[in-house]
């Protein structure tokens, strides 16, 4: 009887050690990343832009079903991503569904709101819904009705070639997440793409972009707004249609106004006051002089701490001209503001370069029923990418320009960093010049044909993007003001500007009346990185909690080689099945005669 009690009171204590472990367990939770490249372990900007959740944000994962083998890679990581996400936040709740499901899901949503809406609206005609009560409904259905079909539009799926045992096959997925927080949605690309990319580039560029692609969906869907831009006019700036895309984008996150420098020349004061109320300005392709008084308005902007963005060209030529008389004439533009960025520590230069890295141009040639669309090597739209870990320039596809300026670096005590240049096979091309489509196309196709001319083509690498970080000085030190203002400034305190020297980067193509995506030329049907690096330039201008600098995380993926993996696969597959059959038989041979010699 004592040894039984014994062995209960053993058990029992055993019971009891079990359930203190998992109790423990449960209080003292600690995830582990044992990874080299500490991919798991979340920044603390992107852990704090999920401080302010208080409800649940849920996110759907279209990156369900039957896909090829990269893309599985691509959906572990997202997931296990999001664990982390969700062990920072209990409120984070995800799942993954299949890219079609979903789309027919919102069709399903949109007939049926369509459907309850002409159902209100006959009520609402036989009087049995007050005035109060059917514009609610109205209002409802736009809302709704507008969110539904935008997001249905834009979720694109991917086309990708897989090679799978020698063969090639064509997929479509959906690399999309859809986050959710009370009546708001906001789409995340899982998806980076960059020409000339394999399919293992291409998803190791998406799995490095995914934490930052999460937390500035998170960022942008939780946080009020707080910052404000202001987009300069009264200048010759470009159109708002010609930049809609862009600034449509930037309103998903920041408040943006238009300001008007006109107002400078009849209430300077008042103008100087206003303008820094903004935590941004940017100026798109200004085509009309600055005054003094425009410059000293911005300049104490600066002075004050305020960020600018400036894409300025320093010739005057067209593509639009180009294209519809076959030739131009460019020639230098004077804006005023060679002194304003001297002072700062750059200079535009008014001449051109040809880049042999770059965009194509796309003629037609025929007539009517007959013409053909054929693309021509055109060195005047140099295709610029970076090597630098730089958060602004890191994992993006390549920026196109358009009759862009080189940018020299003056000495000053500004930190400048240049973000984006030239390859280096450029040449200067000087002002002013005669510009003819079929001289250069002609030139352009024998220097690739025949190798370019290296003395010709001997500028090396041209800053055409520049960053410059520092406490800046006056342009107006030490000179007369064009007006008085007693907040006036000499030295200022530490502000940030981008200068580049072109202001077509910005500008979005039309199909028909509406604006194109920036960054997509409808003529090639690619899609280069300009509203990727916009973006990042704007977000790291007004990042104050650091979260773009979660872009230059580096994270490296290994692969297989596939051509190893091909010429291999006979013999790994019959490994893998003989070596665990083998395995067994010798330890089943060696257990029968160890018990045969024990036994006999």
């Amino acid at each position: 009887m004592p040894k039984k009690t014994s062995n209960t009171t053993k058990i029992l204590w055993l019971l009891l050690v079990v359930f203190g472990l998992n109790v423990i367990g449960n209080l003292i939770y600690k995830r582990f990343d044992l990874t080299q490249d500490k991919r798991y372990t979340l920044s603390q900007a992107a852990i704090e832009t999920l401080d302010a959740a208080d409800k649940p944000v849920v996110i759907e994962v279209l990156l369900e079903g039957t896909f090829p083998a990269e893309f599985r890679r691509l959906q572990t990581e997202t997931r296990q991503l999001l664990e982390e996400f969700a062990s920072k936040n209990s409120n984070v709740k995800f799942d993954f569904i299949e890219g079609k499901q979903y789309i027919e899901s919102l069709e399903d949503n949109l007939a049926s709101l369509e459907s309850n809406f002409k159902s209100k609206r006959t009520q609402y005609e036989n009087k049995s819904l007050s005035e109060k009560e059917w514009i609610q409904e109205v209002n409802y259905y736009n809302y709704f009705g507008r969110m539904i079909t935008e997001l249905k539009e834009s979720l694109l799926p991917a086309e990708v070639s897989v090679q799978d045992g020698g063969r090639f096959t064509q997929e479509y997925v959906y690399p999309w997440a859809i986050i959710s927080y009370e009546e708001r949605l906001v789409q995340v690309p899982l998806l980076k793409n960059k020409l000339g990319a394999t399919s293992e580039e291409r998803v190791t560029n998406s799995i490095q972009n995914l934490e930052y692609a999460f937390a500035d969906g998170f960022n942008k869907i939780i946080t009020p707004k707080s910052k404000k831009i202001a987009v300069l006019s009264g200048n010759g700036q470009l159109q708002d249609r010609y930049i809609a895309d862009f600034i449509t984008t930037l309103k998903e996150t920041y408040f943006t106004a238009k300001f008007t420098l006109d107002s400078v020349a009849v209430n300077p004061l008042k103008a100087i006051r206003e303008i820094q109320e903004y935590d941004l300005i940017i100026s798109a392709k200004p085509t009309e002089a600055f005054t003094d008084a425009e410059k000293y308005v911005l300049d104490q902007y600066t002075m004050q701490g305020g960020k600018s963005l400036w894409l300025v060209d320093k010739v005057a030529v067209e593509m639009d001209s180009l294209f519809n008389t076959g030739a131009t004439f460019a020639f230098g533009k004077t804006l005023n503001l060679t002194d304003f960025f001297f002072r700062y520590g750059v200079r535009i230069n008014p001449v051109l370069v040809n880049d042999m890295y770059a965009a194509p141009i796309v003629l037609a040639t025929g007539t009517e029923a007959d013409s053909q669309f054929n693309t021509y090597p055109w060195f005047y739209s140099p295709l610029s990418t970076s090597t630098k870990n730089h958060p602004i320039v890191n994992n993006i596809e390549g920026v196109k320009f358009d009759f862009a300026s080189p940018i020299d670096l003056l000495e000053n005590n500004i930190n400048k960093t240049v973000l984006l240049a030239t390859s280096p096979i450029t040449r200067v091309v000087g002002m002013p010049a005669q510009i003819s489509l079929d001289t250069e196309i002609r030139t352009n196709l024998d220097v690739i044909q025949n190798k370019p001319n290296m003395q010709l083509f001997s500028a090396g690498e041209v800053p055409l993007a520049v960053l410059l970080e520092g406490a800046f000085t006056s342009v107006y030190k030490n000179r007369i003001k064009p007006f008085e203002y007693k907040g006036h400034k000499e030295e200022g305190v530490n502000s940030k500007m981008v200068v580049i020297s072109d202001g077509d980067v910005i500008k979005n193509q039309f199909q028909g009346n509406r604006p194109l995506e920036l960054g997509f030329d409808k003529w090639t049907n690619t899609r280069y990185g300009n509203k990727d690096f916009l973006l990042n330039t704007v977000n790291y201008l007004l990042d104050e909690n650091g979260l773009i600098n979660i872009r230059s995380k580096e994270i490296v993926i290994p692969f297989l080689d596939q051509q190893k993996t091909i010429q291999e696969r006979g013999k790994w597959q019959a490994l893998n099945l003989l070596l665990p059959l083998a395995m067994l038989s010798i330890f089943g041979g060696l257990f029968w005669w160890v018990r045969k010699k024990k036994y006999t």
